[in-house]
């Protein structure tokens, strides 16, 4: 059965509560769509209000323990051993466009190191959670990591820089030495479900440049306690404050990190 931890229970109350106010928004982003204005400023005021249901329950159970938050920056805490990683909307411009694919991410780090992560999409009520020491999970079943040992026969996702975000060179010799080795590449735009999606085994990896540490923190977890291996593209530790990640399981990750470098 799925983790029952008071330190998950406190976890999947929160993403739960904050995510019935991202449910009954994207209910209302098919009505702004032919806006004058459009649905951007709407989905900057749902994100406000998911992060703040989010600190408002984690902090009442946990009230020293500081934030690294998309929205509302870096909260120190009296508890300089503990932070959360919060993205409360990620996926937005799946959002934007009525496209049910995108999350709520709840990440926690204890003395430097990650232990929890929750990664949650409540259109398909599909709740990936996973502490340290205690396994990986969807909903109420147990997860693991792809067993696939070749690049050949392997389902990849990533992610694409967009307009206005730097790396798209870089993406771009990349991607050929990537797509001429695997089955497929996949890019479907919300990376903590992603990296989810990986310890599940529905991709063999997953790679993207320019992320942020609310991006991968609870997803990194999640695919480690599936089995799988979570480094930054130099092979290290870094991918929290490198922007730069890669996650696979063991047999497949070298040979994808050579590919990726070249």
């Amino acid at each position: 059965m799925a983790i029952n931890t008071p330190l998950m229970n406190v976890m999947v109350a929160a993403a739960r509560k904050a995510a019935r106010t991202l449910t009954r928004d994207f209910g209302e982003v098919e009505h702004l769509q032919a806006s004058r204005k459009g649905p951007a400023d709407f989905v900057t005021q749902t994100d406000l209000r998911v992060e703040k249901i989010l600190r408002e329950e984690l902090s009442r159970t946990r009230p020293h323990y500081g934030f690294v938050m998309e929205e509302g920056g870096v909260v120190e805490g009296p508890d300089k051993t503990h932070r959360w990683f919060i993205d409360p909307l990620d996926g937005t411009t799946n959002f934007i466009h009525g496209v049910p694919h995108f999350a709520i991410s709840i990440g926690l780090e204890r003395e430097g190191q990650l232990v929890a992560g929750l990664v949650f999409n409540p259109i398909r009520d599909e709740l990936f959670t996973a502490e340290k020491g205690q396994g990986a999970w969807l909903n109420d079943r147990r997860l693991r990591v792809s067993t696939r040992r070749e690049l050949n026969v392997a389902l990849v996702a990533t992610g694409i820089p967009f307009h206005g975000r730097p790396g798209h060179d870089e993406f771009l010799s990349e991607l050929p030495r990537v797509m001429d080795q695997v089955s497929g590449v996949r890019r479907f735009g919300a990376a903590s479900l992603d990296l989810a999606f990986v310890a599940a085994g529905r991709f063999d990896a997953f790679w993207e440049r320019g992320l942020s540490p609310w991006d991968v923190a609870a997803g990194a977890v999640i695919v480690r306690e599936a089995g799988g291996l979570v480094t930054d593209l130099d092979g290290g530790d870094g991918f929290l404050d490198d922007s730069q990640i890669l996650a696979s399981n063991s047999t497949l990750h070298p040979t994808l990190l050579k590919c990726i470098r070249g």
